[in-house]
């Protein structure tokens, strides 16, 4: 059977994206002949430019940063947001493709576990503007050393992290925090710990009980304040046999990895969206080109503030 062609371009994606070589690309593949092109029928951009807006065609809006969709300027979209916006919208979160998921649900051999676990707690961050990520370290750290890796609050010489996830193997929990709180917004912060089994001190989706067994972590969204989460983790700290409960637990609710997570399950719902999509006119340049010096503020001072920058450079 001859699969329909789908002419295909990028726009506005993070340094280094391979047009050619991509996540999109492959979840298309399994139902299109994609064909990438200067003149296409679908562009699909991200948020850290706006050239997207060079195009009159149909657009679809991808972000692995907390940006909501914006469907005065796209036709459907990728994001965190758990919302459908009238089946505009596929929840693709960040980590579902930045971590080894699948192997989250393979048996652990705590003993193994605890052997590996020689120090106390780390953190890897490269971005400043977190206050609530400050404030947790600063106040951790006031009851065991908190080694910071990254380049922001770094305490163990500057010394470059060649491998970051084995690094964080050594530690018995990890700082997770979001660059900032939103309902579905989870990145690899969370699951690149569990790939190890570093217990994630987590912050951030605060619906995030949702997608992940939150017995297997430390939700700081369950705790009235961070004194209170503090001296949770100090407790588990001084108790062997707390932690070891905590690494016992399943990473997904009865250790069933999420069908909503399966690539053949998502690409299906990316394919369904687009026919939807493409069965209905595109919104035309001409309406678009009234809210795109909206959406360039909009989006400038969404990264700003993200960021911590008074503007964001391209």
């Amino acid at each position: 059977m001859t699969m329909k062609e789908l002419r295909v371009n990028f726009s506005d994606f993070w340094h280094g994206f391979n047009k050619e070589d991509n996540l999109f690309i492959h979840l298309l593949r399994k139902h299109y002949n994609v064909v990438l092109s200067d003149n296409p029928d679908v562009l699909i951009y991200s948020c850290y430019s706006f050239n997207y807006m060079k195009y009159d065609c149909y657009k679809i809006f991808y972000t692995g940063e907390n940006i909501r969709p914006n469907y005065r300027e796209c036709d459907f979209a990728l994001s965190f947001d758990y919302e459908s916006y009238g089946n505009k919208n596929l929840r693709l979160p960040l980590y579902r493709w930045r971590a080894d998921l699948e192997g989250l649900t393979a048996k652990k051999d705590i003993d193994k576990i605890l052997a590996e676990k020689k120090k106390f707690c780390c953190m890897l961050v490269s971005n400043p503007s977190g206050k609530e990520r400050n404030l947790f370290f600063e106040k951790l750290s006031k009851y065991k050393k908190v080694d910071s890796g990254g380049k922001h609050l770094n305490n163990i010489g500057g010394m470059h992290i060649a491998d970051k996830i084995q690094f964080i193997k050594q530690y018995k929990f990890t700082m997770s925090f979001e660059n900032a709180s939103y309902p579905g917004y989870t990145t690899e912060k969370l699951v690149e710990p569990m790939t190890v089994n570093s217990v994630p001190i987590y912050w951030g989706n605060p619906l995030v009980a949702g997608d992940f067994n939150a017995k297997s972590f430390i939700n700081l969204h369950d705790y009235n304040s961070f004194d209170e989460a503090i001296e949770r983790i100090i407790e588990i700290d001084n108790n062997e046999d707390l932690y070891k409960k905590y690494l016992e637990e399943p990473y997904f609710d009865n250790n069933i990895f999420p069908s909503s997570l399966d690539w053949n399950i998502l690409s299906g719902k990316l394919q369904m969206g687009i026919e939807e999509m493409l069965s209905k006119d595109a919104i035309g340049s001409s309406m678009r080109s009234k809210w795109y010096s909206i959406a360039n503020k909009t989006r400038r001072n969404s990264l700003a503030k993200l960021y911590g920058r008074a503007h964001w450079d391209y």
